[in-house]
């Protein structure tokens, strides 16, 4: 199942096969695994794995409440550990305890779950330009819970008038290319002291990516430091320029052929004062690419390209057509799983929802690839949100199943998924939109910071 190596419901697949995609499968969220990475008192209900599984099924179901994971906790009750308060039935419906166990878990061990998760999920997936994987890096923001707690480690946005009650947390994400699975992502301040930029951050992802990885990634990314740190790291890089810096460094770049440079890209002093680990001897070797490209609607458009590889300005400009699907990419973990709305009140706690909120999106990509693989169709033609909606009704339960029921709504999901195709609409544009956070109550009654 996680290779796809096996046509799921077609006519001769053995038992073995079905039994071994079941067990890999129910291998992602490990029970044994992950109740080792953490001491838990011999008696509890809430061990590591049962917190784990929650908080995914909490988010999979579109962040449910407290209430809900508690519900679910009797469906899966029979495969918990053994409990006098189960065999008894005296397990409560309050979320006292399972509120808790949430703050006791460590996010060492869901961020190792998370890891886990993309790890197996990626290699599933053949690499998706010239044998490499492909990352797309960019960076969004979430609101977090009014509190002041929040509001001094992750200070709110202001304005000419007074400032937001929200605290804003910033995010680098990576999502690869061919698979569309998720890295867990990196967080930080986006305002006030201590703010992060984007391109900080995702210095950070760059240790956990495989090696020899290309990172594609949008202007804000196309700096020395960022370049010079990824090359360090094993790692080439694609970014998009702005005209202006392109004609800045072009200046300094040798003419190889018509709209193609030669850059032996050195630091400037502004750039070491603001990274002071960069030396003046630090340099990376880039070519720029100067493209026309014809848009879907029959715009020409100018791409200015730095990149470390060594290709056809062209072949760089079809690839850089594709960086566009981290932006739907972001959508769908934000919008459609709600982790625009994180609930956690401290660092530790976010740090677990957005590892296991990847955890989630993960499932469900993967649950789209192999649907996709069985309908002969690219992953991303197939609707997020359809297959989403599909796995959280059918596929939530990882214990519970025979093989027999397992491959029924297996071949039901697949099929189902498959169904659920975006429409081809050419020439439709859909510009970038800010999403609002509903406001919660009026502005005249917030009160002044």
């Amino acid at each position: 199942l996680l290779q796809g190596g096996m046509a799921v419901g077609s006519d001769g697949v053995q038992q073995q096969e079905l039994e071994v995609a079941l067990a890999r499968f129910r291998s992602l969220l490990d029970r044994e695994e992950i109740d080792s990475r953490q001491e838990h008192p011999p008696t509890t209900i809430y061990t590591p794995w049962v917190v784990v599984w929650l908080m995914v099924y909490q988010r999979l179901h579109g962040n449910a409440s407290l209430s809900d994971a508690v519900i679910e906790l009797f469906r899966i009750k029979e495969r918990l550990p053994p409990n006098r308060r189960i065999t008894e039935e005296t397990l409560s419906t309050n979320t006292g305890s399972y509120s808790v166990a949430r703050t006791r878990l460590n996010p060492e061990v869901a961020e190792a779950v998370s890891d886990h998760v993309f790890q197996t999920l990626m290699e599933s997936s053949s690499p998706s330009w010239e044998d490499r994987r492909v990352f797309l890096f960019d960076g969004t923001t979430s609101a977090l819970t009014s509190i002041d707690r929040l509001r001094q480690e992750f200070p709110p946005a202001t304005n000419q008038h007074r400032r937001s009650p929200w605290p804003i947390l910033h995010w680098a994400v990576a999502h690869e290319l061919s698979s569309a699975c998720a890295m867990r992502p990196e967080v930080g301040a986006k305002y006030g002291p201590a703010a992060v930029s984007e391109v900080t951050l995702a210095l950070r992802l760059l240790e956990r990516l495989p090696l020899n990885s290309v990172i594609m990634a949008d202007r804000n990314f196309g700096v020395f430091a960022f370049f010079h740190a990824a090359q360090a790291a094993g790692h080439e890089v694609v970014t998009r320029l702005t005209k202006a810096r392109f004609g800045a460094l072009r200046k300094r770049a040798r003419p190889l052929a018509p709209g193609r440079w030669e850059l032996c890209w050195k630091p400037s002093a502004a750039e070491r004062r603001k990274h002071p680990e960069l030396s003046a001897d630090d340099y990376v070797n880039v070519e720029l690419h100067e493209v026309e490209v014809v848009t879907s609607e029959g715009e020409t458009l100018t791409l200015y390209i730095a990149t470390t590889l060594i290709t056809d300005g062209r072949k760089l400009a079809d690839l850089y057509g594709l960086r566009f699907n981290v932006e739907t990419d972001i959508r769908n973990v934000k919008v459609v799983l709600r982790m625009d709305e994180l609930r956690g009140q401290s660092r530790s706690m976010l740090r677990k929802e957005l590892a296991l909120g990847t955890v989630a999106y993960n499932l469900v990509i993967q649950i789209r690839r192999l649907a996709a693989q069985q309908a002969g169709l690219p992953p991303r033609r197939l609707s997020f949100s359809g297959s989403w909606s599909l796995v959280k009704i059918l596929l939530l339960d990882p214990v519970k199943w025979t093989t027999d029921a397992f491959l029924q709504n297996f071949r039901f999901v697949l099929r189902g998924c498959a169904q659920r195709k975006l429409p081809n609409r050419p020439g439709r544009k859909y510009p970038r939109q800010v999403l609002r956070r509903s406001q919660k109550y009026a502005y005249r009654a917030r009160p002044p910071n």
